[in-house]
């Protein structure tokens, strides 16, 4: 407390002192306040505390967020949003500063959790969890399915129900998991990376992550960070499956898939089975139907054939019969070629005992000179034949010849310079030219009369 001060005496203190009894004022006067402004200033050292500035239209106030005091924090403070802060007042006395230490923050005129949600939603669309081109596609046909939720909630009774109706061999385990408060999240983040590490070992081929409805408050570990990483890092396709239809959550976004309800989940389930097996059913009803076309189109085949085909022991017993008579010719014609080589072998054996070669050549050299004798003759004969014929036709052709006529005292007259026969006197006139050929030699004359 502040001592009294005597008009006497004045009564004087160190800073230290000051600033401790005023530290002890405001801490005593003031030990629980509730403070509203904007965050400016807002600056985050590597010990984790929050060191703001609170400020409105006329006035500011220093603050400081610890740590500690952060757990129950839902949304991340930043400059320029308004909030409404509990804490108690107290001095910084190295620098004499009095600052407000913050226990509790929450955000005006936007809840806390609603204020988490988009600041969370904005930060991972940025980073492309939402993106359709990183989710996978749902399997087919899931026939061996995880589940991870609560054991005892009314969520997993539902999705049992659903699949105790289908007619469909399903292959269900259930991963139990805390669904809301504190601890549910990092629960929940922790079962979906050991589902992805026993995927191969169970043969799961989807996970389905989910709860019943409930408030925000109730739903909220499936908008947790941890959550939402944790699902997009699985390799094993993922069902959301959160809360009533018109509950939308961050896992709802970040899953390869959004189911409204487990129900829902349970029944897509079924539903996609369903369809699978519809169309297994028509692709055996048309692969049947092909087999059963493609039987008849070779069964038709086989009859065609078989009523072109002759029975083989009758085409063996032909073949038999055809081969008989061929060996029978043949030996027939084989026994007559060797007869008749035997004869002619006979014969030319008679020819060569009775015809000694040195007569043979004689005779034969005989023959050849009258040959030859009679060739000359024919020959001599021939040209003489060929000469006759050819002075025969020389003498026709010197009668026909025009240099006969001439020998005989006749001319032939050329008119000048263009050297034309004439035929008729008029084709001349007086003191032209002409050429006259002669049997032997020609005169170039003048036209000095020309007369009809």
């Amino acid at each position: 407390m502040l001592r009294p001060m005597s008009q006497e005496k004045p009564v004087v203190f160190t800073v230290s002192e000051l600033n401790a009894q005023i530290k002890h004022m405001l801490e005593s006067g003031y030990p629980l306040v509730w403070v509203m402004g904007e965050i400016s200033n807002f600056r985050v050292p590597s010990s984790g505390h929050h060191y703001f500035t609170l400020k409105d239209d006329q006035s500011q106030i220093r603050a400081v967020f610890f740590r500690p005091q952060q757990r129950n924090l839902r949304f991340t403070p930043e400059a320029g949003l308004q909030v409404l802060c509990q804490g108690r007042l107290s001095v910084y006395e190295p620098r004499g500063e009095y600052q407000l230490i913050v226990e509790m923050m929450e955000p005006q005129g936007f809840g806390a959790l609603q204020l988490a949600f988009e600041q969370l939603k904005k930060k991972l669309e940025k980073e492309g969890l939402f993106d359709s081109s990183r989710k996978q596609p749902l399997p087919t046909c899931p026939t061996h399915i995880a589940i991870v939720t609560s054991s005892t909630g009314a969520a997993i009774q539902d999705i049992l129900r659903v699949f105790q109706r289908s007619p469909y061999a399903l292959t269900v385990t259930i991963l139990p998991v805390r669904v809301q408060g504190r601890e549910a999240a990092a629960e929940i983040a922790a079962a979906i990376g050991k589902a992805n590490q026993l995927a191969a070992a169970y043969q799961w081929d989807l996970l389905i992550v989910g709860r019943g409805g409930g408030s925000i408050e109730d739903l909220w570990p499936f908008n947790e960070e941890v959550v939402a990483r944790a699902l997009a890092d699985s390799t094993l396709p993922t069902l959301s499956a959160v809360g009533h239809e018109i509950d939308f959550t961050i896992s709802d976004m970040v899953a390869d898939q959004r189911a409204p309800t487990p129900t829902a989940a349970a029944e897509w389930v079924v539903t996609r089975l369903d369809r699978f097996e519809r169309e297994l059913k028509i692709c055996e009803e048309k692969l049947v139907s092909l087999l059963r076309h493609k039987l008849d189109s070779q069964k038709q085949m086989l009859q065609f054939t078989q009523s072109r085909l002759v029975d083989p022991r009758r085409r063996l017993a032909d073949l038999r019969l055809f081969l008989d008579e061929r060996m029978e010719r043949m030996l027939l014609a084989l026994e007559g070629r060797m007869e008749r080589a035997r004869t002619r072998l006979l014969h030319y054996e008679d020819r060569m005992k009775r015809a000694h070669p040195f007569q043979t050549i004689t005779s034969l050299r005989a023959h050849l000179d009258q040959k030859c004798r009679e060739m000359t003759i024919h020959q001599r004969k021939l040209l003489d034949s060929h000469r006759m014929r050819l002075q025969e036709y020389t003498a026709k052709l010197n009668a026909l010849s025009p240099l006969s006529v001439l020998e005989r005292g006749y001319s032939i007259t050329y008119g000048l310079p263009r050297k034309e026969v004439l035929r008729d006197a008029g084709e001349v006139q007086e003191g032209d030219k002409v050429l006259v050929q002669l049997a032997r030699g020609n005169l170039v004359c003048e036209v000095r009369k020309v007369e009809d």
